[in-house]
C-alpha cells in the first residue's frame, strides 16, 4: 500500500512504528515498574477495543508499518484477541508486522491463538532464572508458569526474544546465566537499563541502576561479543554472541540514548499519544475520536508528530528525584 503523505517529524525521521498499551493492568508488580498497591484506571477512562482498532487503522493510513501491543500485561485485557485478530488480518497488507510484549504469564493458553492471528514474534520480560528471585522482582510472578508458556510458544513457532532489565546487585551477576539459557532455547535476548518512569513506592531507582557499559564488560569475560549492523524497529543496538549463535541487544536510554533514529510513538490505553517516551508532551486522541469522530484523527496525529522532540532527558543520579516522567511504564507501554 503506497502512502503519499507519510508521517515525518521535525527532524526528518519517518514515524512508522506504533506501540499501543492496551491496558495499564498487570498480573505482576515488578519492582522497577510499579508499586505493589497500584491504583488502576476506571473503565470509562480506557479506550474500548473498537477505539484501539480505529486509532491503529488511522496510523496505518499514515504509513505505520509495525504495531506492538503492550501493557501492563496486554493478554490480561478481556477481549484483546478481537483486536489482535483484526489487526493480524492487516499483516502483509497495511502492516509489515504485529508483535506483542508480554510477561509470559498467559502464553500457555494464548500462544496458539496469537500465532493463528498472524503474530510471529513476541518479546517476553524475564529478569531472573531463580524462581525465588523471579518472585521477588515480580512480586506476584510464577517462573514455572512463564517457562511453560515459553515452551508452548516455541513449539508453535513463535520467534521469542527475552527482555531483561539489568538491576544492580539483583541480577547483575546472573545476566550471563540468562544469556546462556537463551542460547540453549534459541531465544535472542535484549538487556535494558532501568528507566526513571513513575513512582515505584520507594526511592530505589538510583540503587537499581546498572549501566550497560558495565554489563557488557562483565559479559565479555565469558562471551565473545561482536557488534553487528542489524537494527530492528526498536532502539536496541545488537551484538552477535559467538558461544550461543544468537544475538544480544542493548537498550541504553541513560548511558547512550537511542533518539537519533527514533521512528516510534506510544499510545496509552487512555488514548493519549506520547511522541517521546521520556517527555510529557502528548496528544489526547481519545477525546478527538469520541467528540469529532474518526475523520478528525488524521489531522490530530499529524499535528502531534509535528511536535515530536529530538530526544528524551532521562536522568538517574544520587541527587535527582529519579522520576523523569511521572507516568508509569505500565501506562505508557513498553
Amino acid at each position: 500500500m503506497e502512502i503519499k503523505n507519510k508521517l515525518i517529524d521535525p527532524f526528518g525521521r519517518e514515524i512508522n512504528y506504533l506501540r499501543v498499551s492496551v491496558t495499564d493492568r498487570c498480573d505482576f508488580r515488578c519492582t522497577y515498574c510499579m508499586s505493589e498497591d497500584m491504583q488502576f484506571l476506571p473503565k470509562k477512562d480506557v479506550l474500548s477495543l473498537e477505539e484501539i482498532e480505529e486509532i491503529c487503522k488511522s496510523f496505518m493510513k499514515l504509513g505505520t508499518r509495525k504495531i506492538r501491543l503492550t501493557g501492563g500485561e496486554p493478554l490480561v485485557r478481556k477481549g484483546i484477541m478481537q483486536v489482535i485478530n483484526n489487526l493480524g488480518k492487516e499483516v502483509g497488507k497495511g502492516l509489515d508486522e504485529l508483535t506483542i510484549t508480554t510477561n509470559g504469564s498467559q502464553l500457555e493458553t494464548k500462544a496458539e491463538e496469537l500465532f493463528k492471528a498472524g503474530v510471529r514474534r513476541i518479546n517476553v520480560s524475564l529478569d531472573h532464572l531463580d524462581p525465588i528471585k523471579f518472585k521477588e522482582i515480580t512480586r506476584w510472578g510464577d517462573l514455572d508458569k512463564v517457562k511453560a508458556g515459553l515452551k508452548v510458544a516455541k513449539e508453535i513457532g513463535l520467534k521469542i526474544k527475552i527482555n531483561t532489565v539489568a538491576i544492580s546487585e539483583f541480577n547483575e551477576y546472573h545476566l550471563a546465566d540468562i544469556l546462556n539459557w537463551c542460547g540453549e532455547e534459541n531465544f535472542d535476548m535484549t538487556i535494558i537499563e532501568v528507566m526513571p518512569m513513575g513512582d515505584i513506592g520507594k526511592d530505589t531507582r538510583y540503587g537499581q541502576y546498572l549501566p550497560l557499559s558495565k554489563v557488557r564488560a562483565e559479559l565479555e569475560k565469558t562471551f565473545t561479543l561482536t557488534d553487528i549492523p542489524e537494527r530492528t524497529s526498536g532502539p536496541a543496538r545488537y551484538v552477535s554472541v559467538k558461544e550461543t549463535g544468537r544475538n544480544l541487544g542493548f537498550i541504553t536510554p541513560l548511558t547512550h540514548n537511542f533518539c537519533e533514529s527514533c521512528n516510534r510513538v506510544r499510545l496509552t490505553c487512555t488514548g493519549t499519544l506520547y511522541m517521546c517516551l521520556g517527555q510529557d508532551d502528548n496528544a489526547d486522541l481519545k477525546t478527538v475520536l469520541r467528540e469529532q469522530g474518526p475523520d478528525a484523527l488524521e489531522n490530530a496525529i499529524r499535528h502531534a508528530i509535528g511536535r515530536k522532540p529530538k530526544g528524551h532527558d532521562f536522568e538517574i543520579s544520587r541527587q535527582s528525584s529519579n522520576v523523569s516522567v511521572n507516568r508509569h511504564m505500565s501506562l505508557t507501554g513498553g
